[in-house]
Protein backbone atom coordinates (compact mmCIF):
# COMPACT_ATOMS: atom_id res chain seq x y z
CA UNK A 1 0.00 0.00 0.00
CA UNK A 2 1.03 4.04 -0.68
CA UNK A 3 1.45 5.51 2.14
CA UNK A 4 2.21 8.65 0.88
CA UNK A 5 -1.48 8.43 -1.29
CA UNK A 6 -3.07 8.32 1.78
CA UNK A 7 -1.82 11.39 3.27
CA UNK A 8 -2.61 12.98 -0.38
CA UNK A 9 -6.12 11.53 -0.16
CA UNK A 10 -6.37 13.10 3.27
CA UNK A 11 -4.98 16.54 2.51
CA UNK A 12 -7.29 16.79 -0.74
CA UNK A 13 -10.31 16.34 1.53
CA UNK A 14 -8.74 18.36 4.50
CA UNK A 15 -8.70 21.51 1.65
CA UNK A 16 -5.23 21.71 2.52
CA UNK A 17 -3.79 21.29 -1.36
CA UNK A 18 -2.91 24.37 -3.20
CA UNK A 19 -5.16 25.33 -6.41
CA UNK A 20 -2.36 23.60 -8.65
CA UNK A 21 -2.38 20.76 -6.24
CA UNK A 22 -5.82 20.10 -6.18
CA UNK A 23 -5.97 20.30 -9.97
CA UNK A 24 -2.85 18.03 -10.74
CA UNK A 25 -4.68 15.26 -8.05
CA UNK A 26 -7.81 15.40 -9.53
CA UNK A 27 -6.22 15.04 -13.06
CA UNK A 28 -4.40 11.86 -11.62
CA UNK A 29 -8.24 10.68 -10.10
CA UNK A 30 -9.46 10.91 -13.92
CA UNK A 31 -6.96 8.94 -15.51
CA UNK A 32 -5.93 6.70 -13.00
CA UNK A 33 -8.94 3.67 -12.44
CA UNK A 34 -7.21 1.97 -9.37
CA UNK A 35 -6.38 5.33 -7.58
CA UNK A 36 -10.16 6.67 -8.04
CA UNK A 37 -11.40 3.26 -6.76
CA UNK A 38 -9.02 4.01 -3.76
CA UNK A 39 -10.45 7.22 -3.09
CA UNK A 40 -13.37 6.43 -2.75
CA UNK A 41 -12.89 4.23 -0.02
CA UNK A 42 -10.85 6.35 1.39
CA UNK A 43 -13.35 9.29 1.39
CA UNK A 44 -16.08 6.97 2.40
CA UNK A 45 -14.20 5.79 5.39
CA UNK A 46 -13.44 8.99 6.29
CA UNK A 47 -17.34 10.23 7.04
CA UNK A 48 -18.05 6.79 8.58
CA UNK A 49 -15.35 7.81 10.93
CA UNK A 50 -16.42 11.72 11.46
CA UNK A 51 -19.62 9.99 12.33
CA UNK A 52 -19.08 7.93 14.41
CA UNK A 53 -16.26 9.51 16.38
CA UNK A 54 -18.15 12.18 17.70
CA UNK A 55 -15.84 12.76 20.84
CA UNK A 56 -12.20 13.31 21.94
CA UNK A 57 -11.96 10.38 24.20
CA UNK A 58 -13.61 7.95 21.46
CA UNK A 59 -10.95 9.23 18.76
CA UNK A 60 -8.36 8.72 20.99
CA UNK A 61 -9.43 5.52 22.06
CA UNK A 62 -10.14 4.54 18.23
CA UNK A 63 -6.59 5.88 17.47
CA UNK A 64 -5.05 3.37 20.31
CA UNK A 65 -6.83 0.13 18.64
CA UNK A 66 -5.99 1.15 15.08
CA UNK A 67 -2.19 1.71 15.96
CA UNK A 68 -1.93 -1.85 17.86
CA UNK A 69 -2.87 -3.40 14.39
CA UNK A 70 -0.41 -0.80 12.27
CA UNK A 71 2.47 -1.70 14.06
CA UNK A 72 1.40 -5.78 13.79
CA UNK A 73 0.18 -5.81 10.24
CA UNK A 74 2.57 -2.86 8.19
CA UNK A 75 5.96 -1.87 8.01
CA UNK A 76 6.61 0.34 11.26
CA UNK A 77 10.60 0.44 10.33
CA UNK A 78 9.72 3.16 7.84
CA UNK A 79 10.16 6.95 9.23
CA UNK A 80 6.45 8.38 9.65
CA UNK A 81 5.65 11.94 8.44
CA UNK A 82 5.20 14.20 11.64
CA UNK A 83 2.47 16.22 12.60
CA UNK A 84 -0.61 14.37 10.45
CA UNK A 85 -3.71 15.45 11.44
CA UNK A 86 -5.88 13.05 13.47
CA UNK A 87 -8.01 11.83 10.35
CA UNK A 88 -4.09 10.36 8.94
CA UNK A 89 -5.73 7.36 10.72
CA UNK A 90 -8.72 6.94 8.43
CA UNK A 91 -6.40 6.25 5.86
CA UNK A 92 -4.73 3.55 7.60
CA UNK A 93 -8.08 2.42 8.51
CA UNK A 94 -8.87 1.55 4.80
CA UNK A 95 -5.87 -0.10 4.43
CA UNK A 96 -6.65 -2.07 6.99
CA UNK A 97 -10.51 -2.80 5.76
CA UNK A 98 -8.71 -3.79 2.16
CA UNK A 99 -7.21 -6.79 3.62
CA UNK A 100 -10.03 -7.68 5.40
CA UNK A 101 -9.09 -7.24 8.93
CA UNK A 102 -12.42 -6.06 10.06
CA UNK A 103 -12.17 -4.36 13.36
CA UNK A 104 -15.13 -2.48 13.66
CA UNK A 105 -18.64 -4.39 14.21
CA UNK A 106 -20.62 -4.00 11.27
CA UNK A 107 -22.62 -5.44 9.16
CA UNK A 108 -20.86 -5.66 5.99
CA UNK A 109 -22.12 -6.10 2.92
CA UNK A 110 -19.94 -7.19 -0.33
CA UNK A 111 -19.74 -3.82 -2.61
CA UNK A 112 -20.12 -3.85 -6.52
CA UNK A 113 -16.92 -2.35 -6.87
CA UNK A 114 -15.43 -5.70 -5.48
CA UNK A 115 -16.54 -8.07 -8.07
CA UNK A 116 -16.54 -5.63 -10.62
CA UNK A 117 -14.13 -6.67 -13.02
CA UNK A 118 -14.91 -6.07 -16.59
CA UNK A 119 -13.26 -8.31 -19.39
CA UNK A 120 -11.35 -6.34 -22.35
CA UNK A 121 -13.20 -6.52 -25.74
CA UNK A 122 -11.98 -7.99 -28.50
CA UNK A 123 -14.07 -7.54 -31.77
CA UNK A 124 -13.74 -9.18 -35.26
CA UNK A 125 -13.89 -6.26 -37.71
CA UNK A 126 -16.85 -6.54 -39.92
CA UNK A 127 -17.58 -4.68 -43.29
CA UNK A 128 -18.32 -1.21 -42.93
CA UNK A 129 -19.30 -1.75 -39.67
CA UNK A 130 -15.29 -2.18 -38.54
CA UNK A 131 -14.90 1.76 -37.81
CA UNK A 132 -17.99 1.84 -35.38
CA UNK A 133 -16.87 -1.52 -33.78
CA UNK A 134 -13.21 -0.17 -33.32
CA UNK A 135 -14.20 2.87 -32.16
CA UNK A 136 -16.71 1.33 -29.59
CA UNK A 137 -13.67 -1.47 -28.54
CA UNK A 138 -11.51 1.25 -27.53
CA UNK A 139 -14.46 3.27 -25.87
CA UNK A 140 -15.05 0.37 -23.46
CA UNK A 141 -11.24 -0.95 -22.98
CA UNK A 142 -10.60 2.38 -21.87
CA UNK A 143 -14.03 2.70 -19.60
CA UNK A 144 -15.43 5.51 -21.55
CA UNK A 145 -18.74 3.72 -21.27
CA UNK A 146 -21.33 6.60 -21.76
CA UNK A 147 -19.31 7.05 -25.48
CA UNK A 148 -19.60 3.25 -26.21
CA UNK A 149 -23.17 2.99 -25.82
CA UNK A 150 -24.50 4.68 -28.70
CA UNK A 151 -21.94 3.08 -30.84
CA UNK A 152 -22.86 0.02 -29.49
CA UNK A 153 -26.73 0.85 -30.31
CA UNK A 154 -25.77 1.93 -33.97
CA UNK A 155 -23.80 -1.26 -35.03
CA UNK A 156 -26.94 -3.94 -32.86
CA UNK A 157 -29.53 -1.88 -35.52
CA UNK A 158 -27.21 -3.37 -38.29
CA UNK A 159 -25.42 -6.69 -36.74
CA UNK A 160 -27.64 -8.02 -33.09
CA UNK A 161 -24.70 -10.72 -32.05
CA UNK A 162 -24.60 -11.66 -28.49
CA UNK A 163 -20.73 -10.60 -28.57
CA UNK A 164 -21.94 -7.20 -29.42
CA UNK A 165 -25.25 -6.94 -27.08
CA UNK A 166 -23.14 -8.61 -23.85
CA UNK A 167 -20.73 -5.70 -24.09
CA UNK A 168 -23.34 -3.07 -24.17
CA UNK A 169 -25.22 -4.54 -21.77
CA UNK A 170 -21.91 -4.26 -19.31
CA UNK A 171 -21.85 -0.41 -20.31
CA UNK A 172 -25.63 0.21 -19.88
CA UNK A 173 -24.82 -1.26 -16.26
CA UNK A 174 -21.46 0.93 -15.84
CA UNK A 175 -23.26 3.39 -16.00
CA UNK A 176 -26.06 2.28 -14.26
CA UNK A 177 -29.01 2.05 -16.60
CA UNK A 178 -30.12 -0.70 -14.77
CA UNK A 179 -33.24 -1.47 -16.36
CA UNK A 180 -32.00 -1.58 -19.96
CA UNK A 181 -29.10 -3.56 -19.00
CA UNK A 182 -30.85 -6.29 -17.14
CA UNK A 183 -33.61 -6.65 -20.39
CA UNK A 184 -30.21 -7.21 -22.17
CA UNK A 185 -28.68 -9.71 -19.86
CA UNK A 186 -32.22 -11.79 -19.54
CA UNK A 187 -32.27 -11.71 -23.27
CA UNK A 188 -29.07 -13.35 -23.52
CA UNK A 189 -29.80 -15.77 -20.51
CA UNK A 190 -33.08 -16.79 -22.47
CA UNK A 191 -30.40 -17.73 -25.54
CA UNK A 192 -27.67 -20.29 -25.79
CA UNK A 193 -25.00 -18.20 -26.37
CA UNK A 194 -21.68 -18.86 -24.59
CA UNK A 195 -22.65 -15.35 -23.02
CA UNK A 196 -25.53 -16.92 -21.29
CA UNK A 197 -23.51 -17.64 -18.07
CA UNK A 198 -21.50 -14.43 -18.25
CA UNK A 199 -24.88 -12.51 -18.75
CA UNK A 200 -26.29 -14.29 -15.10
CA UNK A 201 -23.12 -12.70 -13.80
CA UNK A 202 -23.51 -9.36 -14.68
CA UNK A 203 -27.10 -9.63 -13.80
CA UNK A 204 -26.03 -10.34 -10.43
CA UNK A 205 -23.71 -7.61 -10.29
CA UNK A 206 -26.27 -5.15 -12.04
CA UNK A 207 -28.38 -6.52 -8.39
CA UNK A 208 -25.41 -6.21 -6.23
CA UNK A 209 -24.70 -2.65 -7.53
CA UNK A 210 -28.36 -1.31 -6.28
CA UNK A 211 -27.93 -3.47 -3.05
CA UNK A 212 -30.57 -5.96 -4.05
CA UNK A 213 -28.64 -8.45 -2.31
CA UNK A 214 -31.33 -11.02 -2.15
CA UNK A 215 -31.93 -10.63 -5.56
CA UNK A 216 -28.18 -10.61 -6.56
CA UNK A 217 -27.52 -14.26 -4.26
CA UNK A 218 -30.98 -15.82 -6.18
CA UNK A 219 -29.44 -15.26 -9.43
CA UNK A 220 -25.50 -15.94 -8.38
CA UNK A 221 -27.16 -20.03 -7.32
CA UNK A 222 -28.55 -20.14 -10.88
CA UNK A 223 -25.04 -19.89 -12.53
CA UNK A 224 -23.83 -23.10 -13.50
CA UNK A 225 -19.84 -24.25 -11.88
CA UNK A 226 -18.84 -24.48 -15.47
CA UNK A 227 -18.79 -20.83 -15.44
CA UNK A 228 -14.97 -20.22 -16.38
CA UNK A 229 -15.10 -17.04 -12.69
CA UNK A 230 -17.18 -19.89 -10.85
CA UNK A 231 -14.66 -18.50 -7.84
CA UNK A 232 -15.95 -15.24 -7.71
CA UNK A 233 -19.30 -16.50 -7.87
CA UNK A 234 -18.63 -18.71 -4.42
CA UNK A 235 -17.11 -15.96 -3.05
CA UNK A 236 -19.41 -13.45 -3.58
CA UNK A 237 -22.18 -16.20 -2.20
CA UNK A 238 -19.72 -16.57 0.81
CA UNK A 239 -19.89 -12.13 1.41
CA UNK A 240 -23.73 -12.49 1.14
CA UNK A 241 -24.35 -15.02 3.84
Amino acid sequence: MNEERYILFDQYLQGELTIDERNKFENQLSQDPGMASEFEIFKNLHTQLENKFEHEEEREAFKANLKTISDKHFNTSKPKVIGLNAWYFAAAASVVILFGLFFFNYNQNPAFEDYNHPEQASFTERGEAKETLKQAETAFNERKYSEAIPLFETILKENKTPEIQYFYGVSLLEESHYKQAELVFNELIAGTSVYKEKAKWNLALSKLKQKDYKGCKEILQTISEDYENYDDVQNLLEDLD
